[in-house]
């Protein structure tokens, strides 16, 4: 079980990875905005639903860890479709933990370096 553990926290490492570049880094953008503009403009509802699922990052994250359990066949707690289904909903609830204290992270950077360059700009006007 321990090792199971080990494995589930490695295996959500990924899928946060993949989730948070897609539907929030600059890499892609210029996808990000057509997803958008798509999920508020198209006239069908289905339509609507697949482009959101670009944009947000918890739901995002599930498609990732369905592909990320159908390559490596990782279950929890039972070897069956049971197992299937805990791993499926841990891997996404501990990945959606690493990337909501990466969000923090990078919130308490942002507000250091707006401060820092307060700082530099008044050094510079006295």
């Amino acid at each position: 079980m321990e090792t199971n553990l080990y494995y589930l926290f490695f295996m959500a490492l990924p899928v946060a990875c993949i989730a948070w570049t897609v539907t929030k880094e600059e890499i892609f953008r210029e996808a990000r905005e057509f997803c958008v503009d798509r999920s508020k403009n198209c006239n069908k509802l289905v339509k609507r639903k697949f482009f959101y699922v670009f944009t947000c990052e918890y739901c995002f994250s599930h498609y990732v860890t369905l592909f990320l359990l159908f390559i490596t066949k990782f279950t929890l707690i039972y070897p069956d479709w049971r197992g299937y289904v805990i791993a499926f909903f841990s891997i996404v609830w501990v990945a959606n933990v690493y990337m909501s204290l990466y969000n923090i992270i990078r919130i308490d950077l942002k507000k250091e370096k707006i401060k820092v360059q307060k700082e530099e700009s008044a050094l510079k006007n006295d």
